[in-house]
């Protein structure tokens, strides 16, 4: 009795263990070979352009009375306007920022546009849309050579009928590239010019709108480049007098600065700094273009840097640009 016990005892735990074997298998099934887990795409929010980032940045720090959303074109751009706090205004002032600066920067813009209207003459000041990227029309990186290339490399190397590059030929393929790179940034520019303008055209009607008896261009830095091409191109009527706030060229735009002032047929003034080299000799230039122009009605201003004393500096130039307005 105990024999058979023995000689099938092997044979009932066999029995049990295999099931158990099919269960545990089928329960961890070997992942596939080919199989890889699924990527889901990172969707990322395209960055702020940098007027974007000074639109929201002032819509949250200067009073909601002040912010004036106007249109150029199929687009609307933020500008702050302050009346004038007198019963009978002078007329209004729209003033042009540079390039990179906000509608209240604190370079000129922002303490002219906030003292003005205690003077009688209201402010509008203006955002400007950012400018063309330059950085499309930077060479493109070599692409690194590859095997096939090093290869043909070290045939033609090695192949005495080989012939070098034409030089007539190189040179008409750098031409063309040149003047199709011209010809994109002309565009770009012109596209850039058509923005501005438009803004321009907005501010000024709406400062008629608001019964300006007369209207002020006033552009600092590059923005006195534009609001004096904006005049030359544009002349408006309603607007009567310019002013140029250490005025620079663009340096990507054409016509200069030097080209535009002789064209203008408003009073204009400019206000610069004579204490720095470079500005130094640009003022003089427009001076000189301006004497060769019969009846020209430019008028040049110097301010003095005062060092360590950002506020007296603000304050000269408004004192500066409220008694040239008031002479004229």
């Amino acid at each position: 009795m105990s024999y058979t016990i023995r000689a099938i005892f092997p044979a009932i735990c066999l029995t049990l263990i295999l099931p158990c074997s099919q269960i545990a298998m089928a329960a961890d099934p070997a992942p596939a070979k080919d199989a890889k887990p699924a990527e889901t795409p990172i969707e990322r929010a395209p960055l702020p352009s940098r007027s974007q980032e000074d639109t929201l940045a002032l819509e949250r720090t200067v009073p909601a009375a002040e912010q004036q959303q106007l249109q150029a074109g199929d687009e609307s751009f933020l500008a702050l306007w302050k009346p004038a706090n007198v019963d009978e205004p002078k007329g209004a002032v729209v003033i042009v920022p540079g390039a990179d600066e906000s509608a209240d920067w604190p370079n000129a813009v922002g303490p002219l546009r906030r003292k003005l209207p205690d003077v009688g003459w209201s402010s509008l000041s203006l955002s400007m849309p950012d400018a063309y990227n330059d950085g499309i029309f930077a060479r493109a990186a070599d692409a690194p050579a590859t095997d096939d290339k090093t290869a043909s490399d070290k045939d033609k190397a090695k192949d005495p009928q080989a012939k070098a590059p034409d030089p007539a030929a190189s040179a008409e393929v750098d031409a063309a590239a040149a003047a199709e790179q011209a010809a994109a940034q002309a565009e770009l520019s012109k596209a850039n010019a058509e923005k501005i303008f438009a803004r321009i055209d907005s501010a000024v009607a709406f400062a008629q709108q608001n019964k300006a008896r007369s209207i002020v261009l006033l552009g600092h830095g590059t923005g006195a480049y534009w609001a004096a091409r904006y005049m030359s191109e544009r002349p408006s009527p309603a607007v009567q007098k310019l002013v140029m706030v250490t005025a620079v060229d663009s340096g990507k735009d054409t016509p200069s600065l030097l080209d535009v002032l002789p064209t203008l047929k408003i009073a204009t003034a400019d206000f610069v700094n004579k204490e720095r080299p470079v500005a130094r000799q640009q003022a003089q230039d427009r001076l000189d273009a301006s004497k060769r122009v019969k009846n020209a009605r430019f008028t040049q201003v110097a301010l003095n840097a005062i060092p360590g004393n950002s506020a007296m500096e603000q304050d000269q130039l408004f004192r500066r640009v409220r008694g040239w307005l008031e002479a004229q």
